[in-house]
């Protein structure tokens, strides 16, 4: 635990009962988790979540959460309104930093933040797209279509269970920074969410999964081989979802998709649907990192972890 003399500041790691406090805030920004986010976040790092306290009240709270031995990604960056501008955050953000030790630390930070997040080190990648819009009424196209065989054919989509753990490992590990077994093991079972894989000529080619939130469902990630198949995939999770929630549950469904600017196949997506932007992030890293197939990246996972 780090105490400031000076404020009154206690900063120390969260756990599970403190999950609440994450959850009501990053709700209150509009950032929407799902209420099954706690459980798969804080099961890649437990010791990644921390929150400073003034008398017993939480007042900051920020996550450095550790993907094998090089990389972290730091989200939940927040300050309770009455608590702000007076350098709580900062030096919450500033404990929980050495969490990542010398790992590369990936951010997706408020567009306004970018200088400040530049003076901690860190810089541009490029833009993630919030796209929000009513599901499509017409999902005929919908899990379990395509036959998967011959050239040009459309994929097969079978449920992710359906697909060996170790080759959704190795597609994931494509298009992410790190490795991140532990988290998949938790995101592609948890409670509510929805994923999909497609197969084309015995291949993996593209897998996605949605999950129900207040505001919205959220599709991430969606990572396909091309435009077709992110497409397919986009589709069925939707009706996927909304079979899970009951028949008139894509009536009234609204979708987000994370969309990396960088991919104008995906953005076109989005667009094709009509969604429309809602906010926008900077993806930022304090080094390099690995090569990631962009091209194939068609939906983030999430802008907390990454």
């Amino acid at each position: 635990m780090n105490q400031d003399s000076k404020t009154g500041l206690e900063i120390a790691r969260a756990g599970a009962d403190d999950w609440p406090v994450f959850e009501s805030w990053a709700a209150g920004e509009g950032w929407n988790p799902g209420p099954a986010d706690g459980g798969c976040f804080l099961a890649q790092d437990p010791d990644g979540f921390f929150v400073g306290r003034i008398d017993g009240q939480p007042v900051s709270a920020v996550s450095v959460v550790n993907y094998g031995e090089t990389f972290s990604f730091l989200g939940f960056y927040l300050v309770h309104p009455d608590f702000r501008g007076q350098g709580h955050g900062y030096a919450t953000w500033q404990a929980a930093l050495a969490h990542a030790g010398d790992r590369v630390i990936g951010l997706d930070g408020v567009l306004e933040q970018q200088d400040n997040y530049r003076r901690s080190g860190f810089r541009l990648a490029h833009r993630n797209i919030r796209y929000v819009g009513p599901a499509p009424a017409d999902l005929s196209a919908s899990a379990g279509s395509g036959s998967g065989s011959g050239a040009g054919s459309a994929p097969s989509v079978v449920p992710v269970a359906e697909i060996g753990r170790p080759a959704i490992e190795a597609y994931d590990g494509g298009r992410f920074p790190a490795e991140r077994p532990v988290f998949l093991d938790r995101w592609l079972s948890a409670p509510g969410h929805v994923g999909y894989a497609a197969v084309s000529n015995g291949e993996l080619v593209g897998y996605g999964v949605i999950r129900p939130a207040p505001a919205f469902a959220k599709i991430g990630p969606l990572f396909a081989d091309t435009p077709e198949v992110a497409e397919t995939l986009f589709r069925a999770l939707i009706a996927g979802l909304s079979a899970a929630d009951g028949p008139q549950a894509s009536r009234s469904l609204e979708v987000a998709l994370d969309v990396p600017e960088t991919n104008p196949a995906a953005v076109a997506l989005a667009e094709r649907y009509g969604m429309k932007p809602s906010f926008e992030t900077a993806r930022m890293y304090t080094g390099p990192v690995r090569d990631i197939e962009m091209a194939s990246v068609y939906g983030i996972t999430s802008f907390e972890l990454g």
